[in-house]
């Protein structure tokens, strides 16, 4: 499938209320489209319904997962688990708000669908304030702003994430045996830098960038669920086992730290970008709510359990990403090498959404004949660009809540509630509506705030180690 199909079209600056961008007026009362004169998105090559799961899945699973146990220490083991149960329903509702307000537009303009960017000029364009009408292509490009910056900060902390354990790995390889039992002491093999594993791994993910076709992704994508659900059972199996009393956690972390794990948290449910593009690319678009809250409820009930099996397991010791916890034997190794691969081949889905966003108009700049050079090197410096990012940052659990704090609360939690009080304003809303949808703004926006306040300030403090991990050098 052509992946023009992906974007948004080229948007005119047009009245909302006079015609379609097709010149024909919104038929039905209030300028809706009747139901009948209107088809869904769907082409017969279109992604089916597992495919879109797999690519949800795939989407939303990845280092937040693994770094959910820190975040309960955190917020605390009682605190924890409530606030991410809460944020995950919070996040699902907005990624609901935000489908139907894109199905609310395509159907009033008679529209085969609409990305995250056009939703957002739409709701502004239908706003009773002027300023904001003759400035909504604005919402447009604030949007592709944010979505750029947060899929490419998930890139980022994949080259991180790989860096880590695969150095990890590769140190301790000597002393790695197939006793996993004991308890003796790793004597670590001097390695390189993991700023010199993340440009080892750049030439790899740059060919891998080079795949543009989702259907394709989707193979590499059920793969790496596979193998990250091998990873995840016997993560799950280690934790489980020998649980030390819990008493000696706290309920409730110091609140100077809970930001800390709002960044995480947030940055866990990490989908939001990819919901719309999903849709689109759907075979049979209708089913996607049913997927959507599938899917949201089996990534939910992972968070919850692996974040607070985690932290109840290795208590304050508990690292930026629980596979560093694990013991030196080879079947925990080939775990953290599992899950590199998972996460590999997630860098893929996740750079999809930037690579939609940026490069399409400036190959349209181009002759067609130099348009597919012009692609290929535009994600080599888009892929280059995360890895020297990651590199002067390898800090795994700040650069999460960074991310996390700065971009997905953004897109998850604040742009979501106000474009369902700028859809659906003019036509009337309850006064709760408009109350639960500012609330969640706010709430997004304090997180924002302040958890990028605690971030950059934690990124500057010059501790030799952090959470038991080294804060440089590594």
């Amino acid at each position: 499938m052509s992946t023009r199909r992906l974007r948004s079209e080229d948007y005119n600056d047009y009245s909302s209320t006079d015609v379609t961008p097709e010149g024909s007026p919104p038929a039905g009362i209030n300028g809706f489209a009747r139901p009948e004169s209107y088809q869904r998105f769907g082409e017969s090559n279109g992604t089916t319904w597992y495919q879109t799961l797999i690519h949800l899945l795939k989407g939303n699973i990845g280092t937040g997962l693994l770094g959910l146990p820190l975040a309960l220490k955190n917020a605390g083991i009682l605190l924890g688990p409530l606030s991410l149960l809460v944020m995950g329903v919070v996040a699902v509702h907005c990624m609901s708000i935000l489908v139907k307000c894109a199905h609310h537009f395509c159907y009033r303009f008679q529209k085969q669908f609409l990305d995250y960017g056009g939703a957002v000029m739409y709701g502004l364009e239908s706003t009773p304030s002027a300023w904001l009408r003759t400035h909504a292509i604005w919402g447009r490009r604030v949007v592709g702003l944010f979505l750029i910056l947060t899929q490419l900060g998930f890139c980022c902390v994949y080259f991180v994430f790989l860096a880590d354990n695969l150095r990890q790995v590769v140190s301790s390889a000597n002393s790695t045996t197939f006793d996993c039992q004991s308890n003796r002491t790793v004597t670590l093999t001097p390695t390189m830098d993991s700023r010199l594993y993340m440009l080892s791994l750049l030439p790899f993910v740059v060919l891998l960038s080079f795949i543009q076709n989702l259907k394709i992704l989707s193979i590499f994508s059920m793969l790496a669920n596979l193998a990250m659900l091998i990873s995840l059972v016997v993560i799950y199996q280690y934790i489980v086992r020998d649980i030390p009393d819990p008493k000696a956690l706290p309920l409730a972390a110091a609140w100077k730290t809970y930001p800390l794990f709002f960044g995480t948290a947030i940055f866990a449910f990490e989908g939001i970008g990819v919901v719309l593009p999903l849709e689109n690319k759907m075979k049979n678009p209708r089913q996607f709510p049913l997927i959507l809250y599938v899917g949201m409820t089996i990534v939910t009930i992972l968070y919850i359990s692996l974040g607070v099996l985690g932290y109840l397991r290795f208590g304050a010791a508990i690292q930026a990403s629980i596979t560093l916890n694990l013991p030196n034997c080879w079947l925990y190794q080939a775990v953290k090498l599992l899950f590199s691969f998972g996460i590999f081949f997630t860098y893929a889905v996740q750079f999809y959404v930037p690579a939609e966003i940026i490069i399409p108009p400036l190959v349209a700049r181009v002759s067609e004949r130099w348009g597919w050079l012009v692609n290929l090197l535009l994600r080599v410096v888009l892929v280059s660009i995360t890895c020297v990012l990651a590199i002067l940052i390898p800090r795994l659990d700040l650069v999460i809540s960074l991310v996390g704090s700065v971009s997905s609360s953004a897109l998850a939690l604040i742009f979501p509630p106000l474009l369902e009080i700028a859809t659906f304003y003019t036509e009337g809303m309850h006064p709760l509506l408009i109350v639960k949808d500012v609330l969640i703004s706010l709430f997004g926006f304090v997180g924002f705030v302040v958890g990028t306040y605690e971030a950059l300030v934690e990124l500057a403090t010059p501790a030799a180690v952090i959470n038991g991990t080294s804060t440089a050098g590594q």
